[in-house]
């Protein structure tokens, strides 16, 4: 599901009307429908007891809002439109559909003023549900003056609000705002997301967000020149979820071999090798410095182990040798790898001579900071990185607080310089890949914020890439049911107790339900959404 700029939804909506023929009005009617049927469908039953309040603007996105009232009434709903703005400013679609509210009675009160507001601000508050249809895509400055009470008003209020593409004072470019914005219940996006609803901070002002097919057809999207950012969509993912054959045997689903496991980090590779073997690989092998290989072969059944040369003098070359020996698809290294000179030596031979795809994590990335610049553009196979914001910092010559404020930017450029994926971790991790393509995940939580979940994610990427060959694919697939199994954990142990472990008991329930087998953990939710698709959840 692809995410746009507000530059690339006003040339969708341009191709759709100007192209295809579909008139605007239309548009409009299927996008205030939706909303009221966004509103019905969650919000029925305290809006049935206290009432709708629309707060609209002059332009389309009040007109969106004049829609919803008037279906809102139709199901006799007691109704209130508050036009912020003088009515002779309204025009074109919106014009039309408030005129026709005005001939059906529905209430329409005009807020031109401060004083306009004080007078009706109490009734605005009083109601259940607030619809928030005040600016859409449009809004290029922070809100001030009236409509900036307003916003703040809806925020602070107790009324259910709903926003209409975008919650007012949030920007549909950037992850940041600056100044009120309204904090809504629920969002119901019109054709696509919109970039500020992907990225923090400003996509938690939006609450739950929906997606209204209004009518363009998704493909449309294709011909839209910018950045091509994607928000990881279940039904896309679920397509390399292909049903395994009766006869088949390990050998189909992938050997990986996870490098790493130094003394005192025998855990980290224990978890990789774990999730790589949960995720569906048909043979694990975990090479663990000598020192450290009883550790790690106690510590499960389930993987083999291969006791490698010591590393901390720096002679890798045995080392080296002892990994590419073993029959591997993917090789997996760092996790507990340790940051002796012998490592950062066996890291770069592995990258040069390696012609299976790497997974390089953890001690792999730190280690890979001491070495030439030039010796990620050696490899001679497809390499996916996956740091987290510290490790990403220092792998771009920066500092923590710069990559969080510009992750998609960051990241897309490092894949784009070195030709490999870059999984940068963190909460809306994001996946971009040397040609440009970014995506953006919204599974997972704040439980996961504990040792070893980068672990169990290097094996979980690692596993599928074995299985299915495509370094983007199986970064964005890994990334997906990572997050996915991290949010079935907190749902059965909470986000406090929950432990990196936690997540290999969910992995599986996680792949079952992307593929359609078993309920997400917001199931209950999700129930009420029409299965016809027109309104669908952002992930």
């Amino acid at each position: 599901m692809r995410a746009l700029t507000a530059d690339q939804m006003r040339a969708l909506d341009a191709i759709a009307i100007t192209e295809l023929g579909l008139p605007s009005i239309v548009l409009m009617e299927n996008a205030g429908r939706l909303v009221a049927d966004a509103v019905r469908r969650f919000f029925g039953e305290i809006a049935e007891e206290r009432g709708v309040a629309v707060v609209s603007g002059t332009g389309n996105n009040g007109g969106d809002g004049f829609v919803a009232a008037r279906h809102l009434a139709g199901l006799g709903l007691d109704v209130s439109v508050y036009l912020v703005g003088d009515s002779a400013s309204v025009s074109g679609d919106a014009a039309t559909n408030l005129a026709i509210l005005e001939r059906l009675g529905v209430p329409v009160f005009s807020i031109a003023d401060p004083p306009a507001w004080s007078r009706h601000r109490q009734a605005v508050l009083d109601a259940g549900v607030a619809i928030d249809a005040l600016f859409g895509t449009g809004l290029g400055r922070p809100l001030e003056g009236l409509h900036a009470e307003i916003a703040q008003a809806l925020a602070d209020g107790d009324a259910e609000v709903v926003a209409v593409d975008l919650p007012s004072g949030v920007p549909g470019d950037a992850g940041a705002f600056v100044g009120p914005a309204v904090d809504a219940t629920l969002t119901v996006t019109l054709a696509a997301p919109k970039l500020s609803l992907v990225l923090p901070p400003a996509e938690q002002q939006a609450g739950v967000v929906l997606v209204a097919d209004i009518g363009i057809p998704r493909e449309l999207q294709s011909r839209l020149e910018g950045p091509q950012i994607d928000l990881l969509d279940a039904g896309d993912l679920a397509l390399w979820l292909d049903p395994r054959p009766a006869d088949a045997h390990k050998g189909d689903f992938g050997r990986v071999t996870v490098v790493g496991g130094s003394p005192g980090k025998t855990g980290a590779a224990h978890l990789a090798a774990l999730s790589a073997l949960r995720s569906g690989a048909g043979l694990v092998t975990v090479a663990a410095p000598a020192a450290a290989q009883p550790v790690v072969a106690a510590m499960a059944a389930e993987y083999m182990t291969l006791a490698l040369p010591d590393l901390t003098g720096g002679d890798r070359s045995a080392a080296v040798e002892a990994v590419l020996s073993l029959d591997a698809d993917v090789i997996a290294v760092g996790p507990g790898l340790g940051v002796s000179d012998g490592a950062a030596a066996l890291v770069e031979e592995l990258i040069v001579r390696s012609t299976r795809p790497l997974v390089l994590d953890a001690d792999a990335l730190n280690v890979l900071t001491r070495l030439p610049a030039a010796t990620l553009s050696r490899a001679n196979a497809p390499v996916v990185l996956t740091p987290h914001p510290g490790e990403m910092a220092r792998l771009a010559g920066t500092d923590v607080d710069d990559v969080q404020s510009r992750r998609l930017e960051i990241a897309r450029d490092y894949a784009a310089a070195h030709g490999v994926v870059v999984v940068l971790k963190g909460y809306r991790t994001v996946i971009a890949s040397p040609d440009g393509r970014v995506a953006v995940n919204a599974t997972g939580n704040p439980g996961m914020a504990t040792g070893g979940t980068g672990d169990v994610l290097t094996g979980v990427i690692a596993a599928w890439l074995a299985q299915i060959g495509s370094a983007e694919a199986a970064a964005r697939l890994g990334v997906y049911l990572h997050g996915l199994a991290g949010d079935f954990a907190a749902a059965a142990e909470g986000e406090v107790a929950m432990i990196a472990g936690d997540l290999l008991d969910h992995l599986g329930q996680a792949a079952r339900t992307l593929a359609g087998l078993e309920p997400r953990p917001e199931e209950d939710w999700r129930a009420r959404l029409p299965e016809n698709g027109e309104l669908v959840p952002l992930s």
